[in-house]
């Protein structure tokens, strides 16, 4: 049951970036290109920052003997 928890969150990490992105990229109020590189970034750091730490949750519960 963890296991797929951590592989949902992980599919989850993964829309939420490229949500984000096509969120920056699509939106036409704001034209200031620093900020959207700015955005950007935040949404390519925080799913790679949750993939990190769900992919060492999984690689220690695996390690594991049963």
């Amino acid at each position: 049951m963890q296991r797929i928890a951590t592989l949902i969150f992980i599919c989850a990490s993964v829309i939420f970036g490229i949500l984000g992105i096509l969120v920056v990229l699509v939106q036409p109020t704001d034209n200031n290109v620093l900020s959207k590189l700015l955005m950007i970034t935040v949404f390519i750091i925080l799913p790679s920052f949750a993939l990190s730490v769900a992919g060492k949750y999984l690689n220690s519960k695996s390690d594991k003997p049963k």
